[in-house]
């Protein structure tokens, strides 16, 4: 496994709740959820996440950064997106990756959850 994947799996796996599902039918491709809910898609390297978005600030992502994308699927219209991420993550496009990780969940996780992580995010600005 690939350092950003590690990143990325620490992280959703810090947040309340939060469980690994492989899905053998896409290859055992790692999925986040919490209470059976997916909030991160990902590949083995972490060079590829979905996350779930305000549609604003899913339109805002996929005009800005490069690499971003409305989900197929559908899922696009509901505020998911796609992004393909180098390798090597630089700290600032980590530091995104880490906003969109914890709004994705905050937006899916029922609001008792959702509401303990913008609570501690608030408090470290």
């Amino acid at each position: 496994m690939a350092a950003t994947f590690d990143r990325i799996e620490k992280l959703a796996l810090s947040l309340p709740e939060a469980q690994r599902v492989d899905i053998e039918a896409w290859g055992g491709e790692p999925t986040f959820r919490v209470r059976g809910k997916n909030f991160i898609f990902a590949n083995h390297e972490g060079t590829s996440i979905t996350v779930k978005l305000s549609k604003e600030e899913a339109e805002a992502v996929v005009s800005t950064v490069d690499g971003a994308y409305p989900t197929g699927y559908g899922l696009g219209r509901h505020g998911w997106i796609s992004v393909d991420l180098p390798k090597r993550l630089p700290k600032a496009r980590w530091e995104e990756v880490e906003e969109w990780i914890l709004t994705s969940y905050s937006l899916v996780a029922p609001k008792t959850l959702g509401r303990q992580i913008l609570d501690h995010a608030e408090e470290k600005t």
